[in-house]
């Protein structure tokens, strides 16, 4: 007990105010109390390697070991006989070489190249200089000594002491790496120097600098013990420790600047460095850490500190017992205040670190070799021993993968379940979210009782993003449970870094609806964007059918779209003056404005059409005949004009039309439920008739065919040669409905002229029937005169009396010479109804006009006997008498005629010098005769073309005159098979 005060004490009185590092920034006295107060736990975390860890040096190594050092994969030993050994990864003999003549006193192996730079002593040239003398060694360059030995080559070699730099006991010595070849190489000496050598020593390219450390009244207890270099940022420090102070040189100020830290030191191989470039002291009290800015933290360890070192975190300190004489190596895993390896050893001379193990060499040659046990092995001996807090901090500390850590935290929740600490192993199990299976947890608290720790870490997989849409369910259906209103609107309102929610948000949705938690629902719905949920839950849960409207109206035109084509049908409905103003809104948005600019077919292309939104009123049909109408009469070139107009006509001529809204109106009285088994209908002569209590269907049913016709008119304009609507589809719906008016008007625009008199024929209408044929069978108007010929075809049928309608008819199929009077005749004698007398007069004078042609005809035919006599009696005279020519003057000069004359058969003369070349027919005559037999020569190729021939006869009203006319013109008057004789015809012959 008193030396337990004693120790606190001395450190109460080291420690003073200085800053220990520890996280409650207490003073030194009270951590170093309790550090001491506290026992530390032992673990076997690191295991002796190498044949239990008890190894000798190899015999090869005959001298007293001076000095060692480690790194790039082998160990180096200098002895007092000047040599120098290298051992491999089993502590063989590799080589070794004489590097001094004497003793080797220090040794480092440089990590960057693979260099060997030693201090040691050497020959005198002279009793003024010294032997001591620097070398570096190029381990990768070997040069034979002899035939059996080899040496690496001395690629340097440096005098230490000289007449600036006086001879000195060297009692530290430590290089360090710049930018190579350049090396720092630090010596401490007994007398407070530190002799610095900096340059490119292979090239002797260096320069010497000396550092006081203490002053010289303290030059008795002054040597320097320790050294270390660190790199803050740019800037390069050094560490000097002597057994009464810390100082620390900025090696960028020139000279470089001292700074002490502490007024304290420690003895030889009680220094060493962290790998956070910490110092670190051993003193009999305890272990001291040190930073730029003074004293850190401090670890109270009883025992003289014979060496310390730092191994991967951990400390390293050789301690002597003074109460039973032995020493005792420990490894302190600082961080969690645990010792992991201690060990009862002899004395120990060197303590190194390579290739992943610790090495101690002792005083008798015999070495130590004690490596790190793996994760899982010093895991698996907390978890023996239920020391799952140890086994997490050792995780952590110790920078293990998340996956290892997430293990050592379950099992450790599994031993708090069990022991039915569930708030703890929840606590355990939320820090696991990432790695563990949530399943895993959820399962283990699924019961009633523990749904606030199952609430509680569903909390935390949503908090990470790391939840499901089944763990949002889960989530949600606790609270519902709970009824913990606070906590969902926490949960519901609670967004990421972006904005967006940690939850699936149609699960979210879909669970606070089924909950009745409506308006949770909207509000995530509606800060999703997820527009048809929220829509959903207005119409269909709250029946809020206006404020649905408005929220419709507030949204992008494509989102509205989207969200009318889903929900119309309940709008509609409900509302259906008010859809249909959102209706028009999409569908002719701006249009005025669009028809100012030059690119109004594009604009209204991009808006929604009306067709989209026909589905919507399935049930409705006068709402779609109240939106089409506006719509039309806004928009005139709209791209889905056909559509509408199509859609129109069905609604305007269709006869099973419902009208809810008019019933509703009617004082409540629904006609439509009461009156439907009892209504009748008949269509007879395309008109409609229906009983009474219908007479708003009759009224309506009127108007509604009144508009149908005047669409019908307006949108086939006389302009366009096809109407604005399909005329198939059109024609079908008249036809279905018996609208008459309609189907005339579209017969007569379509040119089927012979379809319309078919209707009038239908329904007996003869005045209507005449009328049409006098407007429709005027062929100076573009008519078709055949009308005439069908309407006196159908009176002949009539079989009644229709004595004053067949004498109207017969009077224009007289007029335009439509039909011979025996196919009238024909024609009439079928109708047992109809007398002489009505066809006396036509007859009558069919007859004279017959006889006054035939008289005609007569006398042309005595005409053209005549004259072909007249002919024929030339031509006989022309071929036996002699033609005397009396003429005396030129027909074409009208000069006295002269020999050389020509004379024609036709009895012109003419000079032959005013002939010229063409003496073989008459200037006067030919033109004439040429167009004659150009007009023989067309008729002979018209003969020929049988198809031409054929269409006259069928088109003409007289097919017989069409023959008669080709037999008179005498192009079909030759009937042989064989080749045509060639008739030759020429001028007369001229003498």
């Amino acid at each position: 007990m008193i030396r337990q005060i004693v120790v606190y004490l001395v450190l109460l009185l080291n420690f003073g105010n200085y800053r220990l590092g520890n996280l409650n920034n207490q003073f030194a006295p009270e951590k170093a109390r309790n550090q001491y107060q506290i026992p530390w736990r032992k673990f076997e975390f690191f295991e002796e390697k190498l044949g239990g860890g008890k190894c000798k040096i190899p015999e090869e190594i005959s001298g007293k070991i001076e000095c060692c050092s480690s790194g790039r994969g082998k160990l180096v030993i200098g002895c007092d006989d000047g040599t120098v050994s290298l051992l491999d990864r089993g502590l063989n003999f590799n080589f070794g070489f004489q590097a001094h003549s004497s003793s080797v006193l220090f040794l480092q192996q440089l990590k960057q190249r693979n260099f060997l730079v030693s201090i040691g002593e050497d020959e005198q040239i002279s009793p003024q200089q010294s032997g001591m003398c620097l070398k570096v060694f190029d381990l990768d360059k070997m040069q034979p000594e002899g035939s059996s030995t080899t040496s690496p080559d001395c690629i340097g070699i440096l005098r230490i002491f000289t007449n600036q730099f006086p001879q000195a006991k060297i009692t530290s010595f430590l290089v360090l790496e710049e930018a190579p070849p350049i090396l720092l190489i630090a010596i401490g000496l007994d007398n407070g120097c530190i002799y610095c050598i900096k340059g490119d020593i292979a090239r002797e390219r260096i320069t010497r600098f000396k550092l006081q450390v203490d002053s010289v009244s303290e030059k008795g207890n002054s040597s320097v013990t320790g050294l270390g270099f660190r790199l803050d940022g740019q800037a390069l420090l050094l560490f000097a420790v002597t057994p009464n102070s810390v100082s620390l040189f900025s090696m960028q100020d020139q000279p470089p600047r001292r700074q002490i830290l502490d007024q304290i030191g420690c003895n030889v191989n009680s220094v060493t460095m962290s790998d956070r470039s910490e110092l670190i002291i051993g003193r009999p009290e305890a272990v001291y850490f040190y930073e730029v800015d003074g004293r850190g933290p401090c670890w109270a360890f009883e025992g003289e500190k014979k060496f310390v070192g730092w191994f991967r975190g951990y400390l390293l300190c050789v301690i002597a017992d003074q109460r039973n004489g032995k020493n005792t190596f420990n490894i302190y895993d600082l961080k969690n205040r645990l010792i992991a390896h201690s060990l009862v050893v002899k004395e120990v001379s060197h303590m190194l670190c390579e290739w992943g193990n610790i090495i101690l060499i002792m005083t008798d040659k015999s070495a130590l070799c004690i490596g790190e046990k793996d994760m899982e092995s010093k895991l698996d001996m907390l978890f023996k021993k239920n020391l799952y807090t140890v086994a997490i901090n050792l995780v952590q500390t110790q920078q293990a993968d998340a996956a290892a850590t997430a293990e050592v935290l379950r099992k450790y929740g599994d031993h708090l379940y069990s022991k039915q600490d569930y708030d703890e192993a929840m606590a355990q199990y939320i820090h696991t979210i990432g790695h563990l299976e949530p399943s895993y947890v959820i399962q283990k608290f699924l019961d009633a009782q523990r749904i606030y720790n199952l609430t509680n870490y569903l909390e935390n997989l949503h908090e990470k993003g790391l939840a499901s849409k089944d763990h949002t369910t889960l989530l949600l259906n606790c609270y519902t449970k709970l009824k913990d209103v606070e906590k969902l609107n926490v949960f519901i309102k609670s967004e990421d870094g972006v904005g967006e929610h940690k939850f699936d948000v149609e699960t979210a949705i879909r669970v606070c609806r089924a909950a009745n938690y409506h308006e949770h629902a909207m509000y995530v719905a509606k800060k999703a964007g997820r527009h048809e949920w929220y829509l959903k839950i207005l119409l269909e849960d709250l029946g809020r059918y206006d404020e649905a409207l408005q929220y419709i109206s507030s949204l992008e035109p494509s989102q509205a779209g989207v969200t009318v084509k889903e929900y119309g049908k309940i709008l509609i409905e409900h509302k259906p003056a008010e859809t249909i103003d959102i209706l028009m809104r999409l569908c002719t948005e701006d249009v005025d404005l669009a028809k100012s600019g030059t690119s109004d077919g594009a604009y209204l292309s991009m808006l929604p059409s009306p067709v989209d939104f026909l589905n919507i009123f399935i049930h409705h049909p006068q709402s779609l005949m109240d939106f089409l109408e506006k719509y039309a009469d806004k928009v005139k070139d709209s791209p889905a004009q056909v559509e509408i107009h199509n859609t129109l006509l069905e609604l305007y001529l269709s006869i099973d039309l419902n009208f809810p809204s008019i019933f509703q109106a009617n004082d409540g009285i629904d006609f439509n439920r009461q009156a439907a088994p009892a209504m009748s209908r008949a269509v007879s002569n395309g008109k409609l008739i229906v009983n009474g209590k219908n007479s708003y269907i009759e009224k309506d049913t009127l108007e509604r065919r009144e508009k149908g016709l005047r669409l019908l008119k307006s949108a086939w304009p006389s302009d366009l040669e096809h109407p604005l609507y399909d005329v198939d589809l059109a024609t079908i719906l008249c036809e279905m409905n018996a609208f008459k008016e309609g189907l005339l008007y579209l017969y007569e625009k379509m040119k089927l002229y012979k379809e319309v008199i078919a209707c009038y024929m239908q329904s007996h209408d003869h005045e209507g029937l005449i009328a049409c044929c006098k407007r429709l069978g005027d062929s100076g108007k573009g008519g078709d005169p055949t009308l005439w010929a069908d309407l006196l075809k159908y009176f002949g049928e009539l079989g009644e009396d229709c004595s004053k309608e067949v004498k109207e008819v017969l009077t224009y199929i007289e007029r335009d010479d439509i039909l011979p009077p025996i196919i009238v005749l024909q024609t009439l004698s079928r109708n047992p109804c109809l007398t002489l007398s009505v066809i006396k007069d036509y007859i009558a004078r069919k007859l004279e006009q017959e006889s006054k042609l035939i008289e005609e005809d007569r006398r042309a035919i005595d005409k053209y006997q005549e004259d072909t006599l007249t002919m024929r009696k030339e031509i006989q005279d022309l071929r036996i008498n002699a033609r005397i020519f009396q003429l005396s003057k030129c027909t074409a000069c009208t000069f006295t005629l002269d020999l050389p004359a020509v004379h024609f058969m036709c009895m012109h003369s003419f000079h032959q010098r005013c002939l010229g070349d063409n003496e073989k027919e008459c200037p006067e005559c030919a033109p004439e005769y040429r167009s004659v037999m150009e007009v023989k020569r067309s008729l002979e190729q018209n003969s020929k073309d049988q198809d031409r021939f054929f269409q006259q006869v069928k088109s003409s009203k007289d097919g017989f005159s069409v023959i008669a006319e080709y037999f008179g013109k005498g192009v079909i008057s030759k009937t042989s098979n064989g080749p045509t004789g060639t008739v030759r015809s020429g001028s007369s012959s001229g003498f």
